[in-house]
């Protein structure tokens, strides 16, 4: 452990205020040892409709990062009128053991995430293919990509999860995961 203090201390280039951070953490009783932080859950997000980026750690050492889902709540918007809604954390859990399974950890896409009565309804007379009662409402679905992976692999990764719904759009290239009742289109 020294000698790994050792040569991280040296390496730079690191800030002041960081490798005191760093070192202070280093010195609690439990966080010396890396085996001792547990299971931290982070996800990489681009919408494809803003074009804004997110990376967030929303999961540490057995439990949810509040300010973490409240970013992922503005961030999973109603793109077309900024109407928010919490999106469920068992859905971040699916979209990140997806990624565990397929063993690609690359940048989810978002096509669609909340949606507000408004636009659903607006969709809905559009499209045949949006349900009045759609998961989208309660945020607790999401329609992706996943960056370098196959659209099939990514259907058929969720799909093996059985943890909700999982819908495929090959003419679309995206899939719909959601964490209502298990079940496949």
């Amino acid at each position: 452990m020294l000698n790994t203090l050792q040569t991280w201390w040296r390496s730079p280039p690191m800030s002041p205020l960081v490798s005191s951070l760093l070192l202070a953490l280093l010195l609690i009783p439990g966080v010396a040892d890396p085996s001792m932080i547990r299971d931290a859950r982070s996800l990489s997000f681009y919408h494809t409709h803003t074009g804004q980026s997110l990376q967030v750690t929303y999961f540490f050492d057995g439990e949810y990062l509040e300010p973490a889902l409240v970013e992922v709540r503005a961030y999973l918007s109603d793109w077309r009128n900024g109407a928010e809604t919490d999106i469920d954390p068992q859905l971040l859990d699916i979209l990140w053991e997806v990624q565990q399974v397929a063993g690609h950890h690359d940048t989810f896409e978002i096509i669609s995430a909340y949606r507000s009565p408004e636009t659903n309804e607006m969709l809905r007379a559009n499209s045949s293919g949006v349900a009045q009662g759609s998961q989208h409402l309660l945020g607790t679905a999401i329609d992706v990509r996943l960056r370098g992976l196959d659209s099939a692999k990514l259907r058929d990764t969720a799909i093996e999860l059985q943890r909700g719904g999982v819908g495929y759009y090959a003419e679309s290239d995206f899939v719909h995961i959601d964490t209502g009742r298990v079940r496949t289109w």
